[in-house]
């Protein structure tokens, strides 16, 4: 994989991600990987960031609130199935890396866990999360949540970005 600088990746990261990329977080042993199809990209606390939002009926909620980090990984090649599933099936139900084949390996930066695929990559340490209260949603955005299942919102510091591309294989 090679560090680039951020705004390298953003158009492309930016047209993907509303048609999926992956989550990955682990705290202690526990690992998970989840699809994601809204982040945030910015600059706040004098920090480049991006944010990402997880329900709170998510596998993936119990590990991020554990966690110090958690990456990004926006794939570049096909990987239609693999978000499917990711984004259709549980982790406390499958193992999403067994099933997908993913390996992964340490971030540099963090030691949040990298998938090992073709793609952008950010390594992220959380900054602030903070649950979504109903009472400050314009009134049409409720109908999102019809089992109130709200999402958190996770900010997190980028510290590193990768691309790896598809001829890198393992490296």
């Amino acid at each position: 994989m090679k560090e680039i600088r951020e705004p390298e990746a953003l158009p492309l990261v930016t047209e993907q991600i509303p048609k999926g990329a992956f989550l990955t977080v682990q705290a202690g042993k526990e690992k998970n990987v989840m699809t994601i199809g809204w982040a945030l990209f910015g600059f706040i606390w004098r920090r480049s960031t991006m944010m990402v939002a997880v329900r709170n009926t998510r596998f993936t909620y119990g590990i991020m609130e554990k966690a110090e980090a958690f990456t990004v990984s926006v794939p570049t090649g096909p990987m239609e199935k693999e978000i499917d599933l990711c984004g259709t099936r549980s982790g406390r139900n499958i193992d999403k890396f067994r099933e997908c084949r993913f390996s992964t390996r340490p971030g540099g930066k963090t030691g949040a866990p990298v998938l090992d695929i073709p793609g952008f990559h950010y390594e992220c340490r959380i900054l602030y999360k903070t649950p979504l209260d109903p009472k400050f949603f314009a009134g049409e955005l409720i109908s999102i949540y019809p089992q109130k299942d709200y999402h958190t919102l996770y900010f997190g510091e980028i510290l590193a970005c990768y691309r790896k591309d598809d001829r890198s294989a393992g490296g």
